[in-house]
């Protein structure tokens, strides 16, 4: 059996505002002898599927500096200090980075992003009756291209890898699960 590791001690190593890099020094149940493990800690994220009524999916493209290509994925961001939950954090995304508003809201999962190293958790909400509300309203050094895609056509846009995005590959199968859940609301 796994049982948890004692942390002894929890220094910042690193604070660029968005991420901090703590050390947790943490000792094993099994040898009893510590060790250093690094974690990024970070805000809660979203993500959004956005479904107009002619169920066309809401997409964004933008490019990403960490892999130093342009990304096809579905909205999403940061829940900030001044939301009230993660579903206040997706309907603020959803209309910054398409201009659309939605009138059903689903929570349909939620992942740990990675919990070898990151300590939050990424909410994957599905917003059916998207219509356009208002102009984009992006964060500073965003720049982003909002598309359509056929709901039919999100499989194809895995397979063929043109969408690599891991949390948009996990929201798509939450999306998925719901869908099959309820029909009706398809």
């Amino acid at each position: 059996m796994i049982h948890p590791w004692e942390r002894v001690e929890d220094k910042i190593g690193y604070d660029c505002g968005f991420f901090q890099v703590h050390v947790h020094q943490s000792v094993s149940p099994t040898t009893g002898k510590q060790h250093p493990f690094y974690v990024l800690s970070t805000r809660d994220w979203v993500n959004i599927v956005a479904l107009t009524p002619e169920k066309k999916v809401l997409l964004v493209s933008q490019y990403r500096h960490g892999s130093g290509e342009t990304s096809l994925e579905i909205p999403g961001g940061a829940v900030d200090a001044e939301d009230s939950s993660p579903e206040a954090a997706a309907r603020r995304e959803l209309l910054e980075e398409t201009g659309y508003e939605a009138k059903e809201w689903y929570l349909i999962g939620q992942v740990q992003p990675n919990p070898a190293i990151l300590d939050n958790t990424c909410y994957t909400y599905l917003a059916l009756g998207a219509t356009p509300a208002g102009p984009l309203n992006l964060d500073e050094g965003e720049e982003l291209e909002l598309l359509q895609a056929d709901f039919a056509d999100l499989p194809h846009l895995v397979q063929t890898g043109k969408i690599q995005h891991a949390l948009v590959v996990a929201a798509f199968h939450f999306l998925d699960l719901f869908q099959k859940q309820n029909p009706s609301k398809f």
